[in-house]
């Protein structure tokens, strides 16, 4: 057969026989249009080490804003093609964050030694880290497999996740970007997201080879 086409597309709440895919999704997310992403910094190791960390950080026993029960997938003749989450801060953000990296690195068994060492080569990322209104809906963590790519996957992906932001009484959503992934961007601008702010750093650039953050919101 040829390829496959987007009326053979299925968008599902992710479960747990997805979270392979999850960790891929969040790794490539996070290297934007970079080289290396946060993972890549964090763990400071090759990418099965780094997918390794996420399929732990997406099946935690806390619920924070990476665990695969918050993201929707779209699967393509029963492949996952793509995916991305959305959630809001007060429940996945704060101290649910933190506590999932603990029990992530608790689970493979990586001391306090290696959690401080990542986050020395990771943490300028803190000084980029976009602010939200309160309540707003947060959509993160977007990557398609590049087989899937132009077939209007994450269109699809952002209609139901913006649905789920306004069941949950969301009025505003954001999205954020690293400065220069001007692909993501036009998709987000195409959904309805405008940029309203930036936020950048020289030393988070002198460690992702990327200015900053942008943020985008649109209303619900």
């Amino acid at each position: 057969m040829g390829t496959q086409s987007t009326t053979e597309v299925r968008v599902v709440d992710a479960t747990r026989e997805h979270i392979p895919f999850i960790a891929w999704v969040m790794l490539t997310a996070f290297r934007s249009h970079l080289e290396r992403g946060l993972w890549d910094y964090y763990i400071g190791g090759s990418d099965q080490e780094c997918l390794r960390f996420l399929e732990a950080m997406a099946d935690t026993p806390t619920r924070h804003w990476m665990h695969h029960a918050n993201f929707i997938v779209a699967e393509a003749g029963g492949t996952p093609a793509a995916a991305l989450c959305g959630y809001l801060e007060a429940e996945c953000g704060g101290p649910a964050f933190p506590q999932g990296m603990a029990e992530a690195n608790a689970a493979l068994g990586r001391s306090d030694d290696d959690n401080a060492a990542g986050w020395q080569r990771a943490g300028s990322i803190a000084l980029v880290v976009p602010e939200h209104v309160e309540g707003a809906w947060i959509i993160e963590n977007v990557a398609t497999k590049p087989e899937f790519r132009r077939r209007g996957l994450v269109d699809r992906l952002m209609a139901l996740i913006m649905e789920r932001g306004r069941e949950r009484g969301a009025v505003t959503s954001d999205i954020s970007v690293f400065i220069g992934n001007d692909s993501a961007q036009r998709a987000y601008e195409k959904a309805g997201y405008a940029a309203i702010a930036e936020k950048r750093h020289p030393d988070f650039e002198a460690v992702y080879q990327t200015p900053g953050v942008r943020t985008l919101r649109r209303s619900l």
